[in-house]
């Protein structure tokens, strides 16, 4: 579905079955578990209806809810709870082994380049939108994307991760 599908006078449950897919993918890119992704993703649609947001357009109310999305990612992890506490390692079932090694691949990035492959390749935003709504400069999204591919290749072809200071 399009976002065009959505009207601005939409209820609320619609919202959220339209969007819980990429509100809760992003909150997984971001934090590596389902325990904080699926806590993520109450926080960020709670907010969505306690604060009845007035949107110029779909795209506006989907920049909303990655924003969010974004902020309550930052704020868990700016928690005691969460500087305090040891993880333990999680797994998704995926469809295929190429969706499971790249997932795994993925995670070996630091956050600030899963972020970006995530809203550009999965969210198919562009450059301009993602410095916009990671209040970055496009230059910094377009050198984060390329340091970001380059590290992958490098954990492709290497099978390990290992970062460059450029």
């Amino acid at each position: 579905m399009k976002p065009q599908s959505l009207r601005a006078d939409d209820c609320a449950e619609e919202v959220i079955l339209f969007y819980r897919d990429m509100v809760y993918r992003l909150a997984f890119a971001r934090t590596g578990t389902t325990c904080d992704a699926d806590e993520i993703f109450q926080e960020v649609f709670l907010r969505y209806i306690r604060k009845h947001p007035v949107f110029e357009n779909e795209e506006h109310r989907k920049a909303w809810l990655i924003k969010v999305t974004i902020n309550c990612s930052k704020k868990l992890w700016g928690s005691v709870w969460k500087r305090k506490v040891e993880h333990l390692e999680e797994t998704l079932p995926f469809e295929t082994k190429e969706d499971i090694d790249l997932y795994h691949e993925l995670q070996q990035l630091p956050a600030k380049y899963r972020e970006v492959i995530h809203l550009f390749y999965y969210e198919e935003m562009s450059v301009e939108e993602i410095s916009k709504l990671l209040n970055r400069k496009n230059s910094t999204v377009r050198t984060q994307l390329t340091r970001a591919r380059g590290l992958l290749k490098n954990v492709l072809e290497e099978g390990c991760y290992v970062e460059r200071k450029i």
